[in-house]
């Protein structure tokens, strides 16, 4: 009873000291950190400073108080034990032996299912190829030059930049009203002969160059 009491009273003492140190740490890490890291940490030091004060003192003075018990203590002597006079031996049942059990039948064990086999890769398809640009005979009519020397300004149609118009140019196509007689098979042999696909339409070309050529 004694012992326990002198543990809970070290183990007190570790505690406060830990504690003492742990505020002393907290307003000295608060100038640095922000309030709650340095209160996390004081916390995290007072935990551990307690546990390391605990095993050091109070652990060595609890196993010397117990060594000290022990060796202060004579040890008790046996008590004398009473012998009992032989009592006379039973006569021993003679137990039938038992028929022998028959042998549990191996069991068989279930063959492991063979692992799947793994899918084969698929391969990958084919990049699609673009299509052909149409012969020359089937595309629109074109032009060598501009009419009368002067070509209309073809950037006036949305989605034709000077890059394109260059293009357009090349291909025989200086004004508004040669895109606007356009047919379905004209847009995809221009189509196919430019590096975006899909302007013409996207972008409406024939219906703007319908209204720019008036």
């Amino acid at each position: 009873m004694g012992q326990t009491e002198t543990n809970k009273t070290c183990s007190m003492v570790c505690w406060v000291i830990a504690a003492v140190i742990g505020i002393i740490a907290f307003f000295m890490m608060k100038a640095s950190l922000s309030t709650f890291l340095a209160l996390i940490l004081a916390v995290i030091a007072v935990v551990v400073l307690a546990m390391l004060l605990i095993k050091l003192f109070c652990g060595e003075s609890a196993s010397s108080s117990s060594a000290t018990a022990t060796t202060a203590a004579p040890a008790a002597a046996p008590k004398p034990t009473a012998v009992k006079p032989a009592e006379a031996p039973k006569p021993v049942e003679t137990v039938a032996p038992k028929a022998e059990e028959k042998p549990a039948e191996a069991t068989a064990e279930k063959p492991k299912a063979a692992p799947k086999k793994k899918a084969a890769p698929k391969k990958k398809a084919a990049p699609k190829k673009e299509a052909a640009p149409a012969a020359e005979g089937d595309g629109p009519e074109v032009l060598t030059a501009a009419r009368g020397g002067a070509a209309d300004d073809l950037k006036k149609i949305k989605g034709v930049g000077p890059g394109l118009e260059k293009t357009l140019n090349e291909l025989g196509f200086f004004h508004f009203d040669q895109i606007a007689a356009w047919t379905d098979a004209d847009i995809a042999w221009v189509d196919s002969r430019l590096k975006f696909k899909g302007r013409i339409t996207r972008d409406d070309w024939i219906s703007q160059a319908k209204d720019l050529a008036g």
